[in-house]
């Protein structure tokens, strides 16, 4: 069992605009799934990319854009995102306030 708060879990600075906490992994007894949240400031992307799994992602707080296979896809607080195996794509801040969203994806793909 595992009970914890955001506030509570370590932050990790991937870039200037960009900062990564796992929240829930097999660390805590989540087999097989990571569950991280990303706080991207104003200006944050994440680049171009894509991977052999497929994740979630589920906005928070604020705006952004999911770039996906050639075609933007806003995001509001509440807003949910199916990722499917190998599709290009990329998320980003699209606002003028910070956009925090939880992105979920099986253990080999949290790099």
């Amino acid at each position: 069992m595992f009970v914890s708060h955001r506030d509570l879990i370590e932050k990790k600075q991937i870039s200037e605009y960009v900062t990564k906490q796992v929240l829930v992994s097999p660390k805590e007894g989540w087999k097989d799934h990571v569950m991280r949240m990303f706080t991207l400031e104003k200006g944050g992307k994440a680049p171009h990319h894509s991977h052999p799994w497929q994740h979630i992602i589920y906005a928070v707080e604020g705006t952004g854009n999911l770039y996906m296979e050639g075609k933007d896809y806003p995001l509001t607080a509440g807003s949910v995102a199916y990722v499917p195996d190998d599709a290009d794509h990329q998320i980003s801040n699209a606002g003028e306030e910070k956009f925090v969203f939880i992105c979920i994806v099986p253990e080999r793909g949290d790099q």
